[in-house]
């Protein structure tokens, strides 16, 4: 006997459970006077929105430092908590982050990483999240010196750049298809 194909399943995502919170996608205070917005949309490999993901971001404050208290000295810039989380269940695949524009980190004697967020993206159907970065497309210079970044293919690199708009940052991320985003293995 031949049985027909069973339907397919995933796993959760879950978001609405526990993990978005009101103040989850502001690192910083909206109407702080140096808050950068940034939007964009998770595409799927048909180049679909994805309705179901949970985007973070973590950075630096403008002075290079982290919110961590730990080596870095905490950040600058009062009530900057250098995380944010976005999450939506059923939504379009947008996304909207308010952050500060983070400064060049130093790593090390020498060593110095142009402005980055970086990024963990969960979403419906993947069993597991992926990592990546965005650089800032108005940091021509740092970026052309980041270490991390010019181990990238030149031709991927573009995939890692947010661009500016009127109102801040534009930064798509594409898991699978011919404009995939880089993603890093952590």
């Amino acid at each position: 006997m031949i049985y027909a194909t069973t339907p397919s399943q995933t796993v959760g995502p879950y978001f609405a459970i526990g993990l978005p919170w009101p103040e989850g996608p502001h690192a910083i205070a909206p109407e702080h006077p140096d808050a950068i917005r940034i939007t964009g949309t998770a595409y799927d490999g048909a180049g679909d929105p994805i309705a179901d993901t949970l985007l973070e971001i973590w950075g630096a404050d403008p002075d290079g430092r982290y919110a961590d208290l730990w080596e870095h000295g905490g950040p600058a810039t009062p009530g900057f908590r250098g995380f944010a989380r976005f999450g939506e269940e059923g939504g379009d695949g947008r996304f909207e982050l308010i952050t500060l524009k983070p400064g060049p980190v130093r790593v090390s004697e020498g060593i110095v990483l142009a402005p980055h967020l970086d990024v963990t993206l969960f979403a419906r159907g993947m069993l597991r999240h992926v990592v990546t970065r965005i650089y800032f497309g108005d940091e021509a210079q740092a970026n052309a010196a980041d270490p991390i970044l010019a181990r990238v293919p030149a031709e991927r690199r573009e995939t890692l750049i947010a661009q500016p708009t009127e109102n801040g940052y534009r930064f798509d991320i594409h898991v699978q298809g011919p404009a995939e985003t880089v993603f890093f293995a952590v």
